[in-house]
């Protein structure tokens, strides 16, 4: 007798195709951007190390967004065509990771065109950022109608109203901005993020929100594939295309699951990267040039304390899998 596969394992089957198809896609990316000089662009000021990276391909973002469009896409062809019922869950973390991905290559662009390797001007890449958001958050409020807010100990969701919309922007733009400033050593930010995408595509499943779990493992299975590249010594950086984009989706997915009061806990290394940039930049101000750091993000501090690249990446990820696995077992905790 054949059974249907359990919702658990066609997930799990998904991500091992999403990889298997973006390390297949990731060759003729990498010398696509060879042909064009889609080359890194190094920061004067960072570790000394790093100058050895300067012209290695970036933009490597589009080896995550490709099959991951491919495969949502493919899977949700019914509902777009009319057939089915169920599905349009996922097209809005499509078009966030979309929207995302196109703002951060223009980004990336600039700054590959630009002095000094400096993109769009900080105001207005955060401005897109926040609109971009916004319309994202009123789909979410009123076009699915996702769970607001869930509190540990609290049965039902809680309304949030107008602050909701307020809320959602903050998450998307602030974990978007997050995972941007993680991206800064070979496998950081593809490590972090997959590990988030895999915690709250086990707490869609245990929601049953099976079409937001089978996203959440695309993506993983397709930023494994870009890690197969991606670790050291890198052969191409994701760029803002990939960072920027994967924060905002994986702000909408904890967004979704109603689980955002989470995201500090599972998202642990970009809320410390972030916040170490504020607290350096807000010491330096306060103290007329003194520093809290000896670098910020907070990655390049240990590099500068003596830890190798490998060193910071692995020990990050550690504390980026046992917070990520602390936030599963809250959430399950209280029945999530």
């Amino acid at each position: 007798m054949i059974t249907s596969p359990t919702p658990t394992t066609l997930a799990l089957s998904l991500a091992a195709l999403s990889f298997v198809l973006t390390v297949i896609w990731g060759d003729p990316l990498l010398q696509i951007l060879r042909h064009f000089h889609i080359g890194k662009i190094i920061r004067l000021d960072g570790p000394e190390r790093h100058f050895s990276k300067l012209g290695t391909p970036t933009m490597g973002g589009l080896m995550i967004v490709l099959p991951v469009t491919f495969m949502t896409l493919l899977l949700n062809a019914g509902w777009i065509l009319g057939f089915t019922q169920s599905g349009r869950s996922v097209l809005l973390p499509l078009a966030v990771l979309l929207a995302f991905a196109a703002l951060g290559a223009v980004d990336d662009w600039a700054g590959l065109r630009g002095r000094k390797g400096e993109g769009l001007r900080a105001r207005t890449k955060f401005a897109l950022q926040v609109v971009l958001a916004l319309i994202a958050a009123y789909g979410l409020q009123h076009y699915l109608g996702v769970p607001e807010l869930l509190v540990p100990g609290i049965p039902r969701p809680l309304h949030l109203g107008g602050w909701y919309l307020l809320i959602a922007v903050f998450v998307m733009v602030g974990t978007s901005n997050a995972v941007n400033l993680t991206d800064g050593l070979d496998g950081l930010a593809g490590l972090i993020a997959a590990t988030a995408f895999a915690a709250y595509g086990g707490i869609a499943l245990m929601q049953g929100q099976v079409y937001l779990a089978r996203f959440s493992f695309i993506m993983v299975g397709s930023i494994f594939g870009f890690l197969w590249y991606n670790v050291h010594p890198a052969q191409l950086f994701m760029g803002d295309t990939g960072s920027l984009s994967l924060g905002a989706v994986l702000g909408v997915v904890a967004l979704m699951t109603g689980q955002w009061l989470l995201l500090p806990i599972i998202a642990i290394v970009p809320l410390a990267e972030a916040l170490s940039v504020i607290l350096q930049v807000g010491f330096f101000k306060l103290t007329g040039g003194r520093r809290l750091f000896k670098m910020s993000p907070l990655h390049h501090h240990f590099e500068l304390l003596g830890w190798s690249e490998t060193q910071v990446v692995q020990r990050f990820w550690l504390i980026g899998l046992l917070a990520a696995m602390i936030g599963v077992a809250v959430a399950v905790g209280y029945g999530g």
